[in-house]
């Protein structure tokens, strides 16, 4: 069973409260989402890849902790917000949502991709459902 994903709006709003706030010029988000084309097809091009009906997600707190605080060291970056999914998901159902605050937009898209990137390829396991 999947959690309730919190509301970005929410999120925003918390964000620029915070004491980090008069430093951002900018936020960013990521919504990752489950989707139907299997990621043997998206990433390698496999034409026999059978669509995905749905996923089992989970992942390690330590390790997204871990990500997060190297996040946190990159030029620029003062805010960053993460919430992960878990369980059974079904095609559609959120799997992540990532917010991240800082000066300019070169090191908070930076600071996105590089997160991001570190939560799916380290810190989650993702076995689709064919």
């Amino acid at each position: 069973m999947s959690k309730t994903m919190p509301s970005i709006d929410a999120w925003l709003k918390e964000a620029k409260e915070h004491e980090s706030a008069p430093k951002i010029g900018m936020y960013l988000t990521h919504n990752g989402v489950v989707r139907q084309s299997p990621r043997a097809l998206v990433r390698h091009g496999d034409e026999s890849a059978k669509p995905v009906t749905g996923m089992v997600f989970s992942y390690d707190r330590e390790k997204v902790d871990a990500a997060i605080a190297a996040a946190y060291e990159m030029e620029g970056v003062y805010y960053i917000r993460v919430w992960l999914n878990e369980g059974e998901l079904e095609l559609g159902d959120d799997i992540m949502l990532v917010l991240i605050g800082g000066d300019i937009r070169p090191h908070v898209v930076d600071a996105l991709q590089y997160l991001v990137g570190r939560i799916k390829n380290e810190c989650v396991i993702e076995t689709e459902i064919n």
